[in-house]
């Protein structure tokens, strides 16, 4: 008896909680991760500076119509695979066990450094607002350890209370765009002039794509919840479609409604002046909804910034677990709690962020000048590579098996790939303005990727010549929760 025993408390702490989320829940994490107010704050500004002004309503749902297509084959995909490792996974089904590992590797390396960004980010506007507000200076390290303390507690309890808390934060920033919105509109009106040719192409519109791209990123973290959903094989496909559906709609109404208060033809010059100050958005929020609002406003930023952290606590959490479990990293890492949250992994995720912060705060360097566009400009750039491989995955994957659905399994995934590898290329070549920093050292960032890639090639040599098991594992692990 003492075996069966054994295999069942062994298993009961190597898996995640399996039916723990529906549609709903994961979309609140995905749109966490999102972080809709930062992205209108942050990201929609450097797109009407930077980009094509007046025109950058078009760019949101261009990219959004981008990965709707791309999605088509995401949902053919989900319906073949259910594990935690996310586009990881889907590499491996399409690419091989070294295309596999390099995605990994590269999955890793930019959700962990995303996390240690959030700190800089959180930490940096914990600081600025709360002194603005109440007077109480503290220095931003603090603020930012203790959000991504809170954040592992949080994700310790399990993801379904996560997903509850996300989608409070989520709601509440959601409701404030809105009331924006409807400002705007009653007010001013929403200027159609923001379609027009003359708008759309004014200015840069590559980089508009390409930032306005940098606005959706955290949609690809539906499948790593995919063990932990309830009937994934379905769930996870409407997730996707919801998010990216949800995501375009938000960011580019509300984009709509900032250039059309602004004036379309004059967003870019509005937006450049503002640029140095970043409040655009808030200059915008004191004319249209008033001081106490705006308040309001700046609190929910970091309520959004909040929930941006735990979300990618959790997805990166998930890419350890995940290769732990496949023994491509420490096997510990696959534990779980009894409630099936990750317990090593959870650890040395938010062990790891928060020792990079504290080397950054020692070394004296300012957050956002430095940590943030290091860590969140690499992040960005390796979601957005993951996703190329992925999308090419798809193709290559149903297309090996001689698949009928041209259009689901090859057209539509085919588009999709041809658009995130612009983008891809298009970051990478303007990783300045995707990390927001002039400086060599992080324009140079990007030479990490090489290292992944050579990095996966040898570790894949090595493991298949050195430990044969774990190299044949890799794909008999996403096997194991196909049928559900």
């Amino acid at each position: 008896m003492a075996d069966p025993t054994s295999a069942s408390t062994t298993q009961n702490h190597t898996s995640l909680r399996p039916g723990a989320l529906g549609v709903a829940g994961i979309v609140f994490l995905v749109l966490a991760a999102v972080a809709p107010l930062t992205g209108i704050v942050v990201v929609a500004s450097l797109a009407i500076a930077l980009g094509n002004g007046g025109g950058t309503p078009m760019s949101f749902f261009l990219v959004a119509a981008i990965l709707l297509l791309f999605a088509v084959g995401y949902a053919q995909m989900s319906k073949q695979l259910v594990n935690a490792g996310g586009f990881y996974a889907f590499v491996v089904k399409g690419l091989g066990r070294t295309g596999g590992l390099i995605a990994g590797l590269i999955a890793t390396i930019g959700y962990n450094f995303f996390v240690v960004g959030t700190i800089g980010t959180s930490g940096f506007f914990m600081q600025t607002i709360i002194r603005d507000l109440t007077g109480l200076d503290v220095h931003w390290l603090v603020w930012g350890l203790l959000s991504i303390v809170v954040c592992f507690v949080l994700a310790r309890i399990g993801v379904d209370f996560s997903s509850k808390v996300l989608g409070v934060c989520l709601v509440l920033e959601v409701l404030m765009l809105v009331v924006f919105d409807v400002s705007v509109l009653v007010q001013t009106g929403y200027d159609l002039a923001a379609f027009s040719p003359e708008a759309v192409f004014s200015g840069s519109l590559p980089i508009g794509l390409l930032l306005a791209a940098t606005g959706f990123l955290g949609f690809e973290a539906t499948a790593l919840f995919s063990e932990e959903a309830k009937q994934p094989l379905r769930t996870i496909p409407r997730a996707t479609y919801t998010s990216i559906i949800a995501i375009g709609i938000i960011l580019g109404v509300t984009t709509w409604a900032v250039v059309s208060a602004t004036g379309v033809a004059q967003a870019q010059a509005t937006a450049l002046e503002h640029l140095p100050t970043g409040d655009l958005i808030f200059t915008l929020s004191q004319q249209y909804l008033g001081g106490p609002l705006t308040t309001v406003m700046m609190v929910l930023l970091l309520v959004s910034l909040f929930a941006a952290m735990l979300a990618f606590h959790n997805s990166a959490t998930r890419y350890l677990y995940s290769l732990g479990r496949a023994r491509i990293l420490p096997q510990a890492l696959a534990r779980t709690r009894a409630n099936g949250a990750p317990q090593l992994a959870g650890i040395v995720q938010a062990s790891f962020a928060g020792i990079v912060a504290i080397i950054f705060a020692i070394a004296g360097a300012d957050p956002i000048v430095t940590l943030v566009p290091a860590m969140l400009g690499f992040g960005t750039l390796s979601v957005l590579i993951l996703q190329g491989l992925a999308a090419i995955s798809i193709v290559v994957y149903f297309r090996r098996g001689r698949d009928p659905r041209w259009w689901s399994t090859f057209i539509a995934p085919g588009i999709g790939f041809l658009g995130i590898a612009a983008i891809s290329v298009l970051a990478i070549v303007n990783f300045n303005i995707v990390a927001g920093s002039e400086e060599l050292a992080i324009r140079l960032m990007p030479l990490l990727l090489v290292l992944a890639v050579i990095g996966g090639i040898v570790y894949g040599v090595y493991l298949k010549r050195a430990k044969p098991a774990v190299y044949e594992g890799l794909s008999s692990d996403l096997e194991q929760f196909s049928n559900r």
